[in-house]
């Protein structure tokens, strides 16, 4: 069985950074399609970032693409999503899901397996 467990996350001052991790088990993140989502208060879940099985393709978000960075350390079998200059309109919770029918994707309704979310809430 697939599992995500996330971490990191917290309450950040504007202007700064947090990693977000996601570990896998029960399939190897080299061969899988693996994204990011959020979902702010109030409003749906959105995409962020997915990155592909040979990890040789990466697709974001255009208005975060400048700031956040998703990544995948296969010795870890964990995906990471590095979020800079963070900014209020950033708080959410964060998600990261697993893909295993497509390549690559950024529709929420293609991933089949959800870690727990993490809350990041950017506030002075």
């Amino acid at each position: 069985q697939v599992q995500l467990v996330q971490s990191g996350g917290g309450l950040v001052q504007p202007g700064g950074s947090l990693r977000l991790a996601c570990a896998v088990s029960g399939r190897t993140v080299s061969n899988t399609a693996m994204g990011w989502f959020r979902q702010a208060p109030g409003r749906k879940r959105e995409f962020v970032a997915a990155i592909n099985g040979n990890g040789n393709r990466l697709v974001y978000v255009e208005s975060l693409e400048d700031r956040f960075i998703m990544s995948r350390d296969n010795t870890e079998n964990t995906f990471y999503l590095q979020m800079n200059n963070l900014g209020p309109d950033d708080t959410a919770v964060y998600f990261c899901a697993a893909c295993l029918r497509f390549d690559i994707s950024d529709q929420e309704n293609e991933y089949e397996y959800w870690g727990q979310g993490t809350q990041v809430t950017v506030s002075s």
